[in-house]
This record gives C-alpha cells, sequence and structure tokens, in this order.
C-alpha cells in the first residue's frame, strides 16, 4: 500500500500530465515530427501524443542513428517495433557524429541530429522533442559554470524557429518523477543507453552524482531554477529589444556593417551590448565576454588604415573605412582561369557566391557576350580598363579605391573577358569597348551571395 507521501507524489504525477495532454492536444501542424530515441523521455512523449486520436495520423517518430553505439541498429529496431505497435509512422536516419577539432562528442552528436531533421520539416510543421525538467536544471547549471550571461542562463526555450517549422518542448514543465511514473503506469519499455552512467560527460556526472544531491537539500530545485531561467528570458528579451534599437543608430543597412565613429558614440557597456546583437542577428553563437572585449580594443579601437584580424566561428571581424565588418571567407575556385560556359547565364564561383549576367538597359552588349569566348581570372596586379566617359586607362588598384572596396574583396573580384579582352570586372565596372546604352540589348553582371543551409537557427540545447 501507498502511503500519504507516495499518493500525494502520485497525484502530483497525475496533475502534470493531464495538463500536458491538454496542451498536446492544442498542437496545431500538419505533420508533427518526434525525435525519438527509445529511451524513456522520448517514449513517454511518443505514447502521449499517439493517445490523442487527432495527433496520430500526423506524427512520425524519427530516430536517429548517431553510429557512436555497436547496439545503435537494434535500439532502430526496437523503435520501429513500439512505433508499429502504436501504429504510428518511424523514420530512421543515419548520421556521423564524430567530433571535429575543439567539439566536445555531445556538440558534435546534437549538431548532427538536428542537421538531419532540420530538413524533414515543411512550413508549419513541428519537432517535438523530450527534454524535460531535470534537462532544463541541467542545462542551466552547465551554462552557470561555463560563465554564460542572460542568453545562456534562460535554458531551454519552450518553442523556437526550426528550419521552416519549429521546435516544441512539450515536456519541459514535466519532472523526470512525473515521466517515470507515467512509463511505469502504462508499462512501457524503453532502451537504457549504458553511456549515460559515464561520468567523464559533464551533464552524466551532474544527473548521476551532483544533482541528486542538491535535491536532497533542495526538493524543488527544479521548479526553481526554472523559474529563474524564465526571469533571466524576460530579462534576456527586454535587453534584446534595447539592444535593436541601439543597433539601428550604428547598422549600415546596405552590407550589414557597423559605423565605428556611431558605435563609439555610445557608452561601452552599450557598446558590447551592439556588438553582441549584432553578432547575433548574423547569425553567430554569442562569443565571450573577452571576444567582445577584444573587438572593442583591438579592431574597434584601432586607428584608421590599420587592418587588425580577430577570427570566430569561421568568420573573421575587420574594419575598413570606418566600418566594422563580421565575414565569412569566400573560397574561391582554384586553379587558374576559369570558363564561363556558353549559353550559361550564371557562374558559380564558391560554395556562396554566384555571379550571374541579366538582361538591363545598359551594360555589356548581348551580341559581345553571345559571340565571344567568355573566361574568367582574378587579378594578379598590374591591370586596367578603359571606362565609358572617362579618358585614358585606368588600373584596377586606383578604381578599387575610389568606390571604397574594401581589400578582401578585390583578390575574390572576377574579372571577365571576351575572347581575351577585359570587360568587366564583377559587378562594378564594363569596359568602354563592350558597354552599350542604346536600345541594343544589353547584359549586366550581378552577384549573389548564398546563404548556407543550417547553422543560423539550430537550438542551443546544449
Amino acid at each position: 500500500m501507498k502511503n500519504e507521501s507516495q499518493h500525494h507524489n502520485s497525484d502530483n504525477c497525475y496533475i502534470g500530465v493531464q495538463k500536458l495532454t491538454h496542451n498536446l492536444r492544442l498542437l496545431a501542424a500538419q505533420n508533427i515530427y518526434l525525435a525519438y530515441s527509445g529511451g524513456i523521455d522520448s517514449h513517454v512523449l511518443l505514447h502521449l501524443c499517439a493517445s490523442i486520436e487527432h495527433l496520430k495520423p500526423k506524427i512520425t517518430a524519427v530516430y536517429v542513428n548517431h553510429g557512436l553505439q555497436a547496439e545503435a541498429e537494434s535500439w532502430s529496431e526496437h523503435c520501429g517495433q513500439v512505433c508499429h505497435d502504436l501504429g504510428v509512422n518511424f523514420l530512421s536516419l543515419t548520421v556521423h557524429a564524430h567530433a571535429a577539432p575543439g567539439e566536445s562528442p555531445e556538440e558534435a552528436a546534437r549538431n548532427a541530429r538536428y542537421a538531419a531533421l532540420k530538413p524533414l520539416l515543411a512550413n508549419g510543421d513541428l519537432l517535438l522533442v523530450a527534454q524535460h525538467a531535470e534537462d532544463q536544471l541541467e542545462t542551466v547549471l552547465l551554462q552557470l559554470f561555463r560563465g554564460s550571461g542572460l542568453k545562456g542562463l534562460s535554458g531551454m526555450p519552450e518553442s523556437v524557429a526550426f528550419g521552416k517549422g519549429r521546435l516544441i518542448r512539450p515536456l519541459l514543465d514535466i519532472s523526470k518523477a512525473e515521466i517515470i511514473e507515467y512509463a511505469k503506469t502504462h508499462r512501457l519499455e524503453w532502451i537504457e543507453d549504458p553511456s549515460n552512467q559515464h561520468n567523464h560527460f559533464d551533464r552524466n556526472f551532474l544527473r548521476n552524482d551532483i544533482i541528486p544531491k542538491l535535491k536532497e537539500r533542495w526538493p524543488a530545485i527544479e521548479k526553481t531554477v526554472s523559474r529563474s531561467g524564465k526571469h533571466c528570458a524576460n530579462a534576456q528579451d527586454l535587453l534584446a529589444n534595447i539592444a535593436d534599437d541601439w543597433l539601428a543608430t550604428t547598422l549600415n543597412p546596405g552590407n550589414n556593417t557597423l559605423a565605428i565613429s556611431r558605435l563609439q558614440s555610445h557608452p561601452l557597456l552599450q557598446q558590447a551590448l551592439i556588438v553582441r546583437q549584432w553578432l547575433n542577428r548574423l547569425g553567430l553563437k554569442m562569443p565571450s565576454q573577452d571576444f567582445i572585449q577584444r573587438i572593442l580594443e583591438q579592431v574597434v579601437a584601432a586607428k584608421e588604415g590599420a587592418d587588425p584580424l580577430l577570427t570566430t566561428q569561421g568568420h573573421c571581424i575587420r574594419r575598413y573605412r570606418g566600418s566594422l565588418y563580421c565575414l565569412k571567407p569566400s573560397q574561391r575556385k582554384s586553379g587558374g582561369t576559369l570558363n564561363w560556359p556558353a549559353g550559361e547565364s550564371s557562374l558559380q564561383l564558391s560554395d556562396d557566391v554566384r555571379y550571374e549576367a541579366i538582361e538591363s538597359s545598359v551594360g555589356i552588349s548581348c551580341e559581345h557576350w553571345r559571340n565571344s569566348s567568355i573566361t574568367v581570372n582574378f587579378r594578379s596586379g598590374g591591370e586596367t580598363i578603359e571606362l565609358p566617359g572617362r579618358k585614358g586607362h585606368h588600373s584596377l588598384r586606383k578604381l578599387y579605391q575610389e568606390a571604397g572596396i574594401p581589400p578582401w574583396e578585390r583578390t575574390i573580384t572576377p574579372l571577365v573577358y571576351l575572347n581575351g579582352k577585359l570587360a568587366a570586372v564583377g559587378e562594378h565596372w564594363v569596359s568602354a569597348e563592350f558597354y552599350c546604352d542604346t536600345k541594343e540589348p544589353c547584359l549586366r553582371i550581378i552577384r549573389h551571395k548564398i546563404n548556407p543551409k543550417g547553422n543560423d537557427d539550430t537550438p542551443d540545447v546544449d
């Protein structure tokens, strides 16, 4: 027979699950994907969702094999059988989650998992993940130990944009005790991952050794820390709105650079917040306070004409002519001269840059373009061009300086040749010999900056 305390815990579990079930009934989406590892947490979430008749046909449980466990194939089979028994769709994906230099195994697995899940979602679709209140407690504590600011101490949001849809964490207010109670009541069978006992992972060390002791002293710690996280999230939202207003006063919207003089008109603390908000807007993870300070001291405060450079997350922070740039270096195609294929309107020069010749009222004569062999090269020094409306030949070096084109852009700007003669310098200038501005059909060369898929909206769930 259960004692009074056991009855009380059971009642709390019942109330929590009833509230969760009500919230799940309100989910509205064409397709609902559920990250299903076969563990107790995702099994409980799947079982709950499958018990709601109007949700059940929309659900696809997705198992991700990270290639890190010998038992992964048998776990996939187990998950598939559970889904068959519940009458829900099942999908198994395989990823390679080996950590890159400087990347933890947990981070590598998480990044690989979300990279595999993201393409599944169409507009309006949902991805459900089974992180619960104790996961939130672990996340906030880990962020605290890493010295995180408000954003990190906010923990995991209940809902966040994810690919073309949204990622939802329905169990975030549900305790582990409630999950275990539900699983036992419904006699669920789940997978126990042996790696969860390896305390060399920070999260496992907290979960196995530290949090049980904390809960002995402070039984309500999950709720109180979660409440603190929500306070931090609210404060972060307010601060982000203020930082957006400050950012608007310093941002050059045409090229997403910061005007250094306008940035420096703010106090140092505000400058740091503006730079953080700027980097966040550009899709970078929040850098450390020390790195922000280095940006302000070594780049922003550098003398005009200096070219200091800092790197973070594959991007370069540098200045030029009073503006602060955050750049992902373009890796142009190597190997000397490139051919622009006949009949093709565009040429891909790197993973993130493509040039295209489009119809225009002024530009290169279409007749010249069609009847020429078109090649592309890059600056080696000493190139000159004759421009329409200007006398003589002009060195590209001086033209770049006049136009304020940063030095790092000059080496990757394509030089377009027609039958061996320089006809255009990227999207900037057309040679007088090939220029037309009459009723004759013309082409203009434009540059497309391609945003690679994936890394700007992956939720940071640690």
